[in-house]
């Protein structure tokens, strides 16, 4: 039998569960747990002035209804915290509604990394209205990577971004069509299980990638419950895939149901070093 995000909460039996969300924990403590994950990442071509150069990604926000703005408020403190040189967005804004955007975007744009935010966008953002989410990033000067790359630190690492892969158009040869040779490039995707196309091209390094929130609820194990399509294979954490790599976040908010077990928010500081 397929299981669905829906109908997790009856295979897992209720028992622990349920008196973990009778608690309250899975609903009210683990959801605003917000943890820093620090990952070291090599990358090949990588200039040795940029040795230590900080990346933050953040992803799957969901504002509204099960995640708060003082959550995502909290996000973004914490984000200042750590002195970004780059913050990323991997997508997912909004959950059940497009406007929310208008209430998210003002604080993500309270981000102050030295070169800039970049963003794409996620499946729940077409599926509500893409156009109304490009707006809210827009004016807040939020720059969305819309099957496009850029040339970022004085040329010295390509940053590109794909649509969203399940219900988007993305191009993976229009993002990259001002790849240069030699110069170390990340890749944006909101799904992580296109990476086995994406890297195998050769001329990705490093894919980032959201959708997939770590399943929500992981039993120690056995891993993630249930997983959304397209983040069946990679679904946490950093996968070496070929020559690339694949780094995948939990996100900050939460689908239906809305609960989290062993498997918190996360923030992603990622800090590249010479390969």
């Amino acid at each position: 039998m397929k299981l669905t995000r829906r109908g997790f909460l009856k295979w897992t039996g209720g028992a622990v569960l349920g008196g973990l969300a009778g608690a309250g924990y899975v609903t009210q403590v683990e959801p605003e747990w917000l943890v820093v994950e620090r990952q070291t990442v090599r990358l090949p071509n990588l200039p040795a002035d940029m040795d230590g150069y900080k990346i933050v990604q953040l992803s799957d926000f969901h504002l509204y209804p099960f995640s708060s703005l003082a959550l995502m408020q909290k996000t973004v403190a914490s984000t200042n915290e750590l002195a970004p040189d780059l913050v990323l967005l991997t997508g997912d804004y909004v959950l059940e509604t497009a406007a929310s955007i208008f209430d998210l975007a003002p604080e993500l744009a309270i981000l102050n990394p030295r070169h800039g935010i970049f963003a794409v966008l996620g499946n729940h953002d077409h599926w509500t209205d893409p156009a109304v989410v490009k707006q809210g990033l827009a004016q807040q000067g939020i720059k969305l990577l819309h099957n496009k790359g850029v040339l970022l630190n004085e040329s010295q690492l390509f940053l590109a971004g794909v649509d969203d892969l399940w219900s988007g158009e993305p191009d993976i040869q229009a993002a990259l069509a001002g790849w240069r040779k030699d110069v170390p490039t990340i890749l944006l995707a909101h799904e992580p299980d296109f990476a086995d196309n994406f890297l195998a091209d050769g001329r990705i390094h490093l894919q980032l990638s959201g959708h997939t929130h770590g399943g929500q609820v992981r039993v120690p194990g056995m891993g993630p419950i249930v997983l959304p399509r397209y983040g069946q294979k990679y679904h946490n954490g950093l996968y070496q895939i070929g020559q690339g790599q694949l780094y995948v976040n939990r996100g900050i908010g939460v689908v239906g149901p809305a609960v989290r077990l062993n498997c918190p928010p996360e923030i992603t500081e990622i800090v590249l070093q010479t390969a």
